[in-house]
């Protein structure tokens, strides 16, 4: 079935969920994916909802708590961690790593499956690698200590993940965590621009109806 998006606002978000509420529409609340899920008519809907509009697991809406939440960007070479307490930035640090084969273009991680870290260059990439996700995870580590977080928004490229994970300094987190909220977009090279992109559309809503639905239709909304 083909579907369409409307990006909304926060308060927007909020206008709309109460008029569901009103409309005693039967919803089910995701909150790994912090979204909810219905049908009218036989035709499904979704509701991506901003990560600072906060809801209990049960589906309530608790729109005056004021949500407090880290992001977390990992990508070869590259990371950002912010702090984020609803829409204001509290802190933000970028780390940078040599981990790419110049000519190939490939991450020294990925060349090791195949041919090794014989040759000097190869090592030093490695060694950098390893302190990149060392100093991720001790910046990361010390948010933690100061900061009660309700969600952590990550987005890492898969094959990196044991590696955040197995660092000598690990993560204050498990991969199971329930806070965690995989950002649902493709995550460019994670630049402070790119994160604060990335802030801008956690913290929007996303409505997604079939195509054959006016999103302006209240009948609907």
């Amino acid at each position: 079935m083909d579907v369409q998006s409307k990006f909304l606002k926060r308060d927007a978000v909020v206008e709309v969920v109460q008029e569901l509420y009103k409309a005693s529409v039967p919803m089910s609340y995701d909150f790994e994916k912090h979204r909810l899920e219905w049908e009218q008519e036989g035709l499904p809907f979704s509701f991506r909802l901003p990560i600072t509009l906060f809801f209990e697991p049960n589906g309530q809406m608790q729109e005056q708590k004021v949500v407090k939440y880290l992001m977390l960007l990992v990508q070869t070479g590259s990371a950002s961690v912010g702090v984020f307490n609803g829409e204001d930035c509290l802190s933000h640090k970028v780390f940078t790593a040599y981990m790419v084969r110049k000519k190939q273009g490939k991450s020294q991680i990925k060349h090791l499956k195949t041919k090794g870290k014989s040759r000097a260059g190869s090592r030093i990439r490695l060694a950098s690698g390893i302190e990149f996700f060392e100093n991720i995870n001790e910046r990361v580590s010390r948010h933690f200590q100061e900061h009660e977080f309700d969600r952590i928004a990550f987005s890492c490229s898969k094959i990196l993940l044991p590696h955040l994970f197995g660092a000598k300094i690990q993560p204050p987190f498990e991969k199971k965590d329930e806070r965690l909220y995989k950002i649902p977009k493709h995550l460019h090279q994670p630049t402070f621009e790119v994160m604060l992109g990335m802030q801008r559309f956690i913290n929007q809503g996303e409505l997604i109806l079939p195509a054959v639905v006016d999103p302006d239709d209240l009948f609907y909304l």
